[in-house]
């Protein structure tokens, strides 16, 4: 028999809230002031929350740090990059799908991506959803290397791994922000031209 699930009193509907506008001030500050010049009574303040309940809802600024870092490591666009090579025999859309993949996660989570990344090297817990992202990326680009491989797509003397390293190369998010932010590229511009740059240096014919 299917349980349905029961409706959330109202105190759970309330801590619900409260967590989720702590969250998005603290994904506000962060991305605006950055990481470490942000505090906890900033984050407080900017939810109008008390400091105590940020440490109670989120275990303080690392707690904050890591489950932002979790919603960028969870987001669809990541999924979407691993099933590319499943849901087409064209060469050329394996690789189109996985730039669309990348740019989409930086249109919505792009702010999330600088954040963890700027503070990966100084902080453990961000170091470590930064590991995660980055083997979940590489795990597509390796999927879909295989399956250009499988597909008869790749040129002579490109292997599978050689494909995954140039998708890498190519589509990983510090090649669209690079375009983006020192070259003044839309992401619509970095994304063709970035799957472009892809396609010729892998496909045959």
């Amino acid at each position: 028999m299917t349980q349905t699930s029961r409706p959330l009193t109202r105190r759970e509907e309330y801590a619900q809230a409260t967590r989720r506008s702590i969250l998005d001030a603290a994904r506000r500050l962060f991305a605006a002031q950055g990481y470490f010049a942000t505090k906890v009574e900033d984050v407080a303040a900017e939810a109008r929350v008390a400091p105590a309940t940020v440490y109670a809802v989120a275990g303080g600024k690392q707690g904050l740090l890591g489950e932002l870092a979790r919603t960028w490591v969870r987001h669809p666009a990541m999924q979407a990059s691993e099933d590319c090579g499943a849901v087409t025999d064209e060469p050329g859309d394996v690789v189109r799908g996985i730039a669309a993949s990348s740019r989409r996660m930086l249109d919505e989570v792009g702010d999330l991506v600088r954040v963890v990344t700027a503070a990966a090297p100084h902080d453990p817990g961000a170091a470590g959803q930064l590991a995660l992202a980055q083997q979940a990326l590489q795990d597509a680009f390796t999927a879909a290397g295989r399956r250009l491989g499988e597909l008869g797509a790749l040129r002579p003397g490109v292997d599978d791994r050689h494909a995954a390293d140039v998708l890498r190369f190519y589509l990983c998010y510090p090649s669209f922000l690079t375009l983006h932010e020192q070259s003044g590229w839309s992401f619509d511009r970095a994304e063709t031209w970035l799957a472009e740059q892809a396609c010729r240096e892998l496909l045959g014919r």
